[in-house]
């Protein structure tokens, strides 16, 4: 389920209901995102977009739980570059490339 990110149909269900986008930066629990604010600065600058299923820093690496600051420190660099640079033609560049990470890397490189 996990390699294919099965696991992530359900958030389509967000998606349709105008609480998710398709593309984005990737939602945090609420604790994970307490504690990031408080070590990142500007970290809830994040939040000035919608939540996505996939997103920048998934397609370059950054996919699944982070273990050190460090690793959502820079999760949080490629979201901010999506955030300041965003277009359709990012977000159709990321939604293609997700379906090769997921279909052919299908590895999670966040650790």
């Amino acid at each position: 389920l996990r390699r294919f990110s099965i696991d992530e149909l359900p958030q389509l269900v967000n998606v349709l209901k105008g609480e998710m986008s398709i593309v984005g930066p990737r939602p945090h629990p609420p604790d994970s995102v307490k504690l990031s604010s408080d070590e990142i600065l500007n970290f809830m600058q994040r939040h000035k977009c919608s939540p996505g299923l996939t997103g920048w820093a998934q397609i370059n690496g950054f996919r699944g739980t982070t273990q050190t600051n460090e690793s959502m420190a820079r999760r949080f660099q490629y979201d901010l570059y999506y955030i300041k640079n965003w277009s359709l033609i990012l977000d159709f560049y990321i939604v293609m490339k997700t379906f090769f990470v997921i279909f052919f890397q299908g590895r999670d490189y966040s650790k």
